[in-house]
């Protein structure tokens, strides 16, 4: 695939930096090339570019106190500034990039680039894909979207079983307003007949009536005595149900924890201190690795200096007059580039095992830290749960008190209520004794009135809640689903990445192969597989990225080699389409306006050439150092650089 390509005319400007006193170079979009012999400040030059984008590998100029790069594009200027202050370098300004990881990665392609680097020195590769994307951030996320979608599972599910009882409460609330209807028509009835009956009595009967009326409020207190009590008894028996479902999780935690939260407190203090010093370490041996890049470059002009003397021609020019060998900047005695190459290598390769070791001590980091969370989480439930069921006994014995206070009333309300009608039957002649009756029955057609539009009030207020259930439910299910593409794309991003980089590779290894025209080289391809590997005390499943490589003999048989066996031109091809698959995969053409290449000595000029018009299809600006007889090969289109 081919990005669309921008205008982009950038302007870089570098005062100090590396090897370079001061300098101002213009580039087009495009391949841009600087040419020039070594120790010509070409790489102190792509080093600048890589600060003003915001790297770290840059360096400022040995006998200077203070640089700056400055870049200019598309209308808008960055600039790093360093200057030094008590021995020590301090940058600051507005680089590019605020996080310049995939560009280091996949856009810098020096020779120290960890992509080429992977493959030239046979490291895991995945890690190198994979090591822009925060796995522990993808995996919180997706702790929090499943979370997310569970809860709304749950509503949802509430509220299509609350829309469900909605017919059904609309015909309670039809059958509820009939019977409302018939016992108000009833009502009206009784209570006609009992003042019939009282304005039929004697004048003398006010007394009766007197005890009629505490009659009836007697009874009616003694039924909202024994509503209260059913009440009561429903309400003790939620409890208890509760109560049991909070005693069977509070066995269901584990009795005592298998380790003690504040003892991991104190190992993970450990482990961090450890980790603190291995970032130490780490960083100390890369300032000694940048150093000595610099030292073989021939950029750090001061130390350089510091060793020359007045007959002996300058440390500079030594170490540029052979291409096999160099003077040695800590005893001045010529030795194999070779050789101080060999060590520079042992030393990345101390630092890479230093950041494995850091990485290994980050998950274990991980691990105390999710376990003393697991421990503390379930102290917190067993004191939440202990505490609800403390509150939830008391409050079931304040009910049961309340429930015999309760039944108390009830006896004596039903003794109160049994002399009012004896008292009432005494005073009253026969004739009368159907005024008690009717008396009795207003009561509790009035009772049973007010129970049933208390009945009806909560019947339309579960209507309404069904409703709403019903207007929320799409809402809710939409939600539902996002979070269910969430989490589907969040649990399938690592796959995705991986499976894109092995399918880049491969891809683009092809197309190579078939324009350097490797002689006996079948195919170099990735199989992405699964291994058991040991992960601190643990071994885990991990996926692994596998390179083959396939020759080919000269009667036409296949077999498959190691990249040991491949000379060093194609161990860099090899590197720089790894790097190239990460740039793909990653999208880095979109936030990262260059692509820089260095180091491609190891591969004759023509197929330089080649491979930089191959590389050209996918970014916007390519800026690439070559010796003038590689820079010869390429296309006269393409820009030249000669002077920094």
């Amino acid at each position: 695939m081919s990005t669309p390509k921008t205008t982009i005319r950038p302007t870089v400007t570098v005062k100090n930096i590396g090897g370079i006193d001061s300098s101002t170079v213009e580039l087009t979009d495009g391949v841009n090339v600087l040419t020039g012999k070594n120790a010509t400040n070409r790489t102190s030059f792509l080093r600048s570019i890589m600060a003003a984008l915001g790297s770290d590998k840059a360096s400022l100029k040995g006998d200077a106190d203070e640089g700056y790069v400055r870049l200019t594009i598309d209308g808008e200027t960055y600039e790093r500034r360093f200057e030094r202050r008590n021995g020590t370098v301090v940058t600051s300004g507005n680089p590019y990039l605020e996080d310049p990881t995939l560009a280091n990665l996949f856009a810098f392609l020096l020779e120290s680039n960890a992509a080429r680097q992977a493959v030239t020195q046979q490291r895991n590769l995945r890690d190198v894909i994979m090591r822009p994307i925060d796995v522990d951030e993808i995996e919180a996320q997706i702790q929090t979207t499943t979370a997310e979608k569970r809860k709304l599972d749950q509503e949802l599910e509430r509220l299509e079983e609350t829309k469900s009882t909605l017919p059904s409460l609309e015909s309670r609330k039809r059958s509820l307003e009939d019977e409302i209807e018939a016992t108000e028509e009833e009502l009206e009835t009784a209570r006609a007949e009992l003042e019939e009956a009282r304005t039929e009595r004697e004048p003398d009967d006010e007394a009766v009536d007197e005890k009629l009326d505490e009659l009836q409020r007697a009874r009616n207190e003694l039924e909202e005595t024994r509503f209260q009590q059913e009440t009561e008894r429903q309400s003790i028996e939620t409890l208890e149900d509760e109560l049991e479902e909070l005693r069977e999780d509070l066995e269901e935690l584990p009795s005592s924890l298998e380790t003690d939260p504040d003892a991991l407190e104190t190992e993970l203090e450990e482990l961090r201190e450890r980790r603190s010093a291995i970032d130490a370490e780490t960083t100390k041996l890369q300032s000694i690795i940048q150093f000595n890049e610099e030292m073989l470059e021939g950029t750090n002009q001061e130390i350089t200096a510091a060793l020359t003397d007045e007959e002996a021609a300058s440390v500079t020019d030594k170490l540029v007059e052979s291409d096999d060998e160099v003077v040695c900047w800590t005893c001045g005695s010529s030795v194999e580039r070779a050789q101080i190459e060999a060590t520079i290598d042992r030393l990345r390769s101390l630092r890479e095992e230093k950041v494995h070791e850091r990485n290994q001590l980050r998950q274990q980091i991980d691990d105390r830290k999710s376990t003393i969370e697991n421990a503390r989480s379930i102290t917190d439930r067993r004191q939440r749960l202990t505490e609800r069921v403390d509150k939830t006994e008391t409050e079931i014995k304040t009910r049961t008190e309340r429930l015999e206070t309760l039944e108390e009333q009830e006896e004596t309300l039903e003794e109160r209520v049994e002399t009012l009608e004896e008292t009432v039957s005494e005073l009253e002649t026969e004739s009368e004794d159907e005024t008690l009756d009717q008396q009795k029955t207003v009561t509790e057609l009035e009772f049973r009135l007010e129970r049933k539009r208390d009945e009806l009030a909560d019947v339309e207020a579960d209507i309404e809640d069904a409703e709403d259930a019903a207007d929320r439910i799409e809402d809710v299910r939409d939600g539902r689903d996002a979070a269910a593409e969430r989490l589907t794309e969040l649990r399938t991003r690592i796959d995705r990445i991986e499976e894109e980089a092995v399918d880049a590779f491969n891809e683009h290894m092809a197309s190579v192969l078939e324009v350097l025209e490797y002689e006996n080289i079948e195919r170099i391809w990735i199989e992405q597989t699964e291994q058991r590997v040991k992960e601190g005390r643990r071994r885990v499943e991990q996926t692994v990225f596998e390179l083959h490589i396939v020759r080919q003999t000269e009667d036409g048989q296949t077999y498959e080699d190691t990249i040991e066996h491949l000379s060093e031109s194609e161990r860099e091809v090899t590197g720089l389409v790894f790097a190239l698959a990460g740039y793909l995969v990653h999208d880095v053409y979109e936030t990262v306006p260059f692509m820089l290449l260095d180091s491609l000595e190891a591969i004759d000029s023509n197929r330089i050439a080649r491979l930089i018009n191959y590389f050209s299809e996918y970014a916007d600006t390519l800026v690439t150092a070559l010796l003038p007889e590689d820079a010869a090969a390429l296309d006269d289109e393409y820009r030249r650089v000669t002077s920094i």
